[in-house]
């Protein structure tokens, strides 16, 4: 069984029977009286998956997230990834203007899930990750999306660089964060169809990928500390765009 059809805690699950992704079957903690695991079992079984009770040990077990499974797991069909394509024709069906985050090579899926986080509750239309040497989404990354990569549209791409080119061939700005960056956050225009590249954990955005931006934010840092998390800078650069969009 792959982590990508283990899907663990509360609002993780929860959020994927209201996304109405197939799953195969919902193991939950026995004897327990907890109110949101009632929740799940009675929504679940009103969509027909099968619910198993089952020892701690089981759930412990088959988790992919060291224990943390809050008392549920679900078996899920693996995340069908989109294609960038897909993201844009949201774009259209909203009639808004597209909004994409792309994630270069975040290889902690607990930091791809975080940001996919930021990206959904920013109502950002999408997030594209390279197929090699990044996370995908995993029960880790899932969990710590707390249930928004079920909403969220996610292709995996070959060649991140061809799939920035063909943005821009579509009108959309491509905006990266780094360090020594010379567009300051607070002074840069990110309205429009836009872009968002957010880099790995250690080695930030890479070259071919940076060659493609448009830009190059920086976030003003005053400590002594010269970055941040990735998933802090995408709630902080994602949050700012959205400020900007409904000026």
């Amino acid at each position: 069984m792959s982590d990508e059809n283990i899907i663990e805690g509360k609002n993780a699950v929860i959020e994927a029977i209201r996304a109405g992704r197939p799953l195969d079957k919902i193991f939950l903690a026995r004897g327990t009286s907890d109110k949101a695991l009632g929740f799940i079992a009675s929504n679940a079984r009103n969509a027909g998956i099968t619910v198993t009770e089952c020892d701690r040990r089981k759930l412990d077990a088959m988790s992919v997230t060291n224990g943390a499974h809050q008392g549920v797991i679900a078996v899920a069909a693996a995340k069908e990834y989109c294609a960038p394509e897909d993201i844009l024709a949201l774009a259209r069906e909203r009639n808004e203007d597209p909004f994409i985050v792309v994630c270069d090579g975040l290889e902690d899926p607990r930091n791809l899930g975080a940001v996919i986080r930021c990206a959904e509750c920013a109502g950002a239309h999408g997030v594209i990750i390279p197929r090699h040497h990044s996370a995908g989404i995993t029960a880790a990354a899932d969990k710590a999306s707390a249930g928004a990569a079920e909403h969220m549209l996610v292709a995996r791409v070959a060649n991140l660089t061809a799939a920035l080119q063909d943005l821009k061939k579509e009108g959309l700005w491509v905006y990266g964060a780094e360090a020594d960056g010379d567009a300051p956050l607070w002074k840069t225009d990110m309205r429009g169809p836009i872009c968002l590249v957010i880099g790995s954990e250690g080695r930030g955005i890479s070259r071919l990928v940076r060659e493609n931006c448009d830009f190059i934010l920086s976030i003003p840092m005053a400590g002594r500390v010269n970055s941040l998390n990735a998933s802090v800078a995408a709630a902080i650069l994602l949050y700012e765009i959205v400020r900007q969009r409904h000026e």
